[in-house]
C-alpha cells in the first residue's frame, strides 16, 4: 500500500467492531485517519487505537464524504440505511451484516477463495455469513481438485456468534445450573449451559433455519457453483468463541483421504492439525483468537463413492467476521479499487 487510506468503522463500540480495529492494528494496516462511528447513544466513547484515544462519533454522510472505505459492523437495518450513503459519497463499503450479500452487483467475498470478485464492486463489497466463510475456506481446494458434488454440513456454534448477550447467558445459566436455580432463556430458545440448541435464527422453507440457508446460498455464489448440492444443520452448543463444523463431501473424481490432506496443507488460511491417534484434530478452545481454518479428522465418508468427511474449527468473530472484512480491505487498498 503505497499510502493510507481514510477508514471508517461504523459500529466501532460492538464486539465484531472492537475486532476489526484489533486486527487493523496487528496486521499494521496503513491507515490516514480512523474514524470510530457508531449509534448516537455512544457518541463520546473512548476507544483506544495504535497508541492513540479516539472519541466515537455519530454517524452522518460528512463522515463518509471524508472517507476512502468504511467497515460496517452493524445490523442489517442501520447497513441498508447507510451503506448506500457511504457509496454515495465515493466511500467503499465492506460490509458484515446479511442485508447485500446475494443482491446481484455486490461481491461476496472470502480472499482465499474469490479475491477476484472484488472489483466487480459498485461501492459494496459484502462480507459472508461467519458459518460460510469458515466452511468454504476449508472445501474450495477440494472443490478444485475433485469437483464438488454434494456437502451435507452440521455446524456446533459458539454462544458469542450472538454477541455479547449470548456469552454472558451462557456464563449466567451455567451458574444457575451447578447452583440448581431455575433459569429463564432470554437471548436462546431454551437452556444454552450444558445443552444443544439445533435452531439458529428463523425457519423458512422446509424447516431450515435462515442460517442454515446462508450456507446454502452464499456458498453457491462465492464458490461460482450455482448447482452445487447442500444440506446444512445448524446447532448452537454451550462454548464461548469460536465455531466448529462437521463436513461430508461427495465428489465428482475420486479422492483419497490421504491426497485431501495434501492438497489442504497447502490451501491459504487452511492449518491441517490432523493425528487423531495423538489426540490432535481441530478444537473450538485452541482456535480462538486465531485467523486460519483448522482441518482435521480427515477421513473417507465410508457411505458414499468418492466421499470425505473433514472436522473443522474457526474463530468465527475473527476469520468468520473482521479479519475476512481486513484481507478485502487490503486487496482493495494494494489494487486501488476505491
Amino acid at each position: 500500500m503505497a499510502q493510507g487510506l481514510r477508514i471508517a468503522v461504523v459500529g466501532a463500540t460492538g464486539a465484531v467492531g472492537q475486532e476489526m480495529l484489533k486486527v487493523l492494528e496487528e496486521r499494521n494496516f496503513a491507515v490516514e485517519e480512523m474514524l470510530c462511528l457508531a449509534d448516537p447513544r455512544e457518541a463520546g466513547t473512548k476507544i483506544k487505537f495504535k497508541g492513540e484515544t479516539l472519541t466515537v462519533r455519530e454517524v452522518e454522510p460528512a463522515a463518509f464524504a471524508q472517507s476512502d472505505l468504511a467497515l460496517f459492523a452493524v445490523g442489517n437495518d442501520v447497513s441498508l440505511a447507510l451503506a448506500p450513503m457511504a457509496a454515495e459519497n465515493n466511500c467503499v463499503v465492506i460490509d458484515n451484516s446479511y442485508a447485500f450479500r446475494l443482491q446481484e452487483g455486490v461481491p461476496l467475498v472470502v480472499p482465499e477463495v474469490n479475491p477476484g470478485d472484488i472489483a466487480n464492486h459498485k461501492g459494496i463489497i459484502a462480507n459472508p455469513n461467519c458459518s460460510t466463510i469458515i466452511m468454504v475456506v476449508a472445501i474450495n481446494t477440494l472443490h478444485l481438485a475433485a469437483g464438488l458434488k454434494r456437502v451435507v454440513v452440521s455446524t456446533y456454534q459458539a454462544v458469542s456468534g450472538a454477541g455479547k448477550a449470548g456469552l454472558d447467558e451462557l456464563e449466567e445459566h451455567a451458574r444457575a445450573y451447578l447452583d440448581k436455580r431455575e433459569v429463564k432463556p432470554v437471548v436462546f430458545q431454551h437452556p444454552i449451559a450444558f445443552n444443544l440448541i439445533p435452531h439458529i435464527d428463523v425457519f423458512v422453507d422446509e424447516n431450515y433455519t435462515r442460517e442454515e440457508m446462508k450456507m446454502v446460498w452464499e456458498t453457491r455464489k462465492i464458490m461460482h457453483a450455482p448447482e452445487l448440492k447442500i444440506a446444512p444443520t445448524a446447532v448452537r452448543v454451550p462454548v464461548f468463541r469460536s465455531h466448529s463444523e462437521s463436513i461430508n463431501l461427495e465428489t465428482e473424481k475420486p479422492l483419497s483421504a490421504a491426497q485431501a490432506r495434501e492438497i489442504l496443507a497447502s490451501a491459504p488460511g487452511v492449518v491441517v492439525q490432523d493425528d487423531p491417534l495423538a489426540g490432535i484434530y481441530p478444537m473450538p478452545l485452541y482456535t480462538s483468537d486465531k485467523d486460519q481454518v483448522f482441518v482435521g479428522r480427515i477421513r473417507r465418508d465410508i457411505s458414499v463413492d468418492n466421499g470425505l468427511a473433514i472436522w473443522v474449527a474457526a474463530d468465527q468473530i475473527r476469520k468468520g467476521a473482521a479479519t475476512n472484512a481486513i484481507q478485502i480491505a487490503e486487496i482493495v487498498a494494494e489494487q486501488n479499487l476505491y
